[in-house]
C-alpha cells in the first residue's frame, strides 16, 4: 500500500505569484486548463496500490479548496484529505507533524511532492528504481540536470555514478557543486520519521538553551533539504533517480505560462481530448491550445501556440492570443491582441487594444536550461516579464499595456509600459 503527500504551502508563500494569488490559492491556479494541483493528484492516482493522497499546508480551509477536493475525489476515486498546519513548518516539519496520519494503515512507502513544480511525475519509475537500488529502507530524490550557472539556485546532488547513491547534498550552494538538481519530489518510507525526529529533538534541546519564544513551533520547523538530506548524504540511505522528462518550478506568474506549455505538450500523449483543433466554424488554432467548453470564441479569432482559455471567456472577432492564459469570465473584444500575458478573472480588453509581455522562457539553445524565477525589480526598475492583469481589470479600446502588472479592480484610461499599476 502506498500514500502520497503534496506540500501546498500557504498564503505568504505565494508572494511572487501576486496579484493572481489574491484571488485563488496558488496551488489552485489553472495551468493548462486545470488547477496546478490536479496534475499532481492525477499522477499519484495512476500509481498502482495508491490508497490516499494528503495535502499539507497552512491555508485556511475555504470553499474553493473544499470544492476542489470534493471534485478530485469524485474524478480520481481516491481518498484526498487536507491537513492544515498551525504555522509554516517547512518541508520536513509538516510531514513530521502529521506523521501519524501518514503512517496510518501501514503504507510501505509514500511520495512527497512540492506543489509548485511542473513535471511528468515519473512516480512508478521512482518505485522501480527504489526496488533496484540500495536497501529496502532507502529514500529516493527525483533529480534532473541543470546548467552550471542555474544549478546554484537549487539543491545540488553529488552522486556515485555507479550506484546513484547521494554522496553529498548542498542546498543553493554559493559555488558550483553539481549539475544534478533536486526536483522537489521524493519517495520515502516510514523510517524517514526517525531521521526527522532526531532533528526535532536536537531543535528542542537548542530551544531549552535559549529564551522561550514560541519554542515548539521553532523546534518543529524542519527543512528536508538542509536539515535531513545534508545529514543523510553518504550514509547509504539516499539515492537519486534522474529523469529525462520535463520539469520546471512554478514560482512566479511568468513560470506558469511556461509550465502551461509543458503540460499542453504532454496532453498529446495523456489527454488529447483537452487540445483544441481546427474545425469548420471554429477559431484558427496554431499549436497547442486548451479551450474550456463554456468559452464563446468568434471563428475569426486566432489562438496559439500555448494558449489556455478558461470558463465563460468571450473572444471577439479578429482577436489574436499567443503564449497566454485567459482566466474565467474574461472578455477580449474585437481585434485586440494578447501576447505573453495572463488576463485575470472577469477582466475586459477593449477593441484594438494590445496587452503584451516579455517571455521568461529558458534558453532554447541550452537543453539543460531552467526558467529563471526573476525578482520583481532589478537595479531599481521593474524586471521585464509577462504582463499580468488582476481580476476585474478594464483596458479601454486602442490602449497598449507592455511588461506591466495591473492590480485587481482597475479601470485604465491610457497606455502603460514597465509599470506596476496600483
Amino acid at each position: 500500500m502506498l500514500k502520497a503527500v503534496i506540500l501546498i504551502g500557504g498564503p505568504q508563500k505565494g508572494t511572487r505569484f501576486r496579484p493572481l494569488s489574491f484571488e485563488v490559492p496558488k496551488p489552485l491556479f489553472p495551468v493548462a486548463g486545470v488547477p496546478m494541483l490536479q496534475h499532481h493528484i492525477e499522477a499519484c492516482a495512476k500509481v498502482p496500490n495508491m490508497k490516499e493522497i494528503l495535502l499539507i499546508g497552512f491555508y485556511q480551509p475555504n470553499e474553493e479548496l473544499t470544492r476542489f477536493l470534493f471534485n478530485a475525489q469524485q474524478e480520481f476515486k481516491i481518498s484526498i484529505r487536507y491537513l492544515q498546519e498551525y504555522a509554516a513548518l517547512g518541508t520536513g516539519g509538516g510531514i513530521y507533524h502529521f506523521r501519524d496520519q501518514i503512517v496510518s494503515g501501514s503504507p510501505e512507502a509514500f511520495f512527497v511532492l512540492n506543489a509548485d513544480v511542473c513535471s511528468a511525475f515519473p512516480l512508478s519509475e521512482m518505485l522501480s528504481f527504489q526496488k533496484e537500488h540500495g536497501e529496502p529502507n532507502s529514500f529516493v530524490i527525483l533529480g534532473t540536470t541543470a546548467n552550471r550557472k542555474q544549478s546554484l539556485n537549487y539543491g545540488c546532488i553529488v552522486e556515485n555514478e555507479e550506484t546513484n547513491e547521494v554522496k553529498h547534498y548542498v542546498e543553493k550552494p554559493s559555488t558550483f557543486v553539481s549539475d544534478i538538481i533536486n526536483c522537489g519530489i521524493y519517495l520515502f518510507n516510514p523510517e524517514i520519521f526517525q531521521h526527522i525526529g532526531t532533528v526535532f529533538q536536537k531543535n528542542q534541546q537548542d530551544m531549552l538553551l535559549e529564551e522561550p519564544t514560541n519554542g515548539w513551533h521553532r523546534a518543529e520547523a524542519i527543512r528536508l533539504e538542509q536539515d535531513i538530506f545534508t545529514a543523510l548524504a553518504g550514509q547509504g540511505k539516499l539515492y537519486v533517480y534522474k529523469t529525462l522528462s520535463f520539469w520546471s518550478q512554478i514560482k512566479s506568474a511568468g513560470s506558469a505560462i511556461y509550465a502551461s506549455r509543458l503540460y499542453l505538450n504532454q496532453y498529446h500523449t495523456t489527454h488529447a481530448e483537452r487540445l483544441a483543433s481546427n474545425k469548420e466554424g471554429g477559431p484558427k488554432i496554431s499549436g497547442n491550445v486548451y479551450i474550456h467548453p463554456t468559452a464563446n470564441i468568434d471563428p475569426t479569432a486566432m489562438l496559439g501556440p500555448n494558449v489556455s482559455i478558461g470558463t465563460g471567456v468571450t473572444i471577439g472577432a479578429g482577436v489574436r492570443v499567443r503564449e497566454s492564459i485567459i482566466l474565467h469570465g474574461a472578455n477580449l473584444q474585437d481585434h485586440c491582441c494578447v501576447l505573453n500575458s495572463i488576463v485575470g478573472w472577469d477582466s475586459t480588453i477593449g477593441k484594438w487594444a494590445r496587452v503584451e509581455g516579455t517571455p521568461s522562457d529558458p534558453n532554447p539553445n541550452d537543453p539543460y536550461a531552467k526558467i529563471d524565477s526573476e525578482t520583481l525589480f532589478r537595479d531599481g526598475k521593474l524586471t521585464p516579464s509577462i504582463t499580468i492583469l488582476g481580476c476585474n481589470v478594464t483596458i479601454p479600446s486602442e490602449v497598449i499595456i507592455l511588461n506591466s502588472i495591473v492590480l485587481p479592480h482597475k479601470d485604465l484610461n491610457r497606455s502603460f509600459k514597465n509599470q506596476i499599476i496600483l
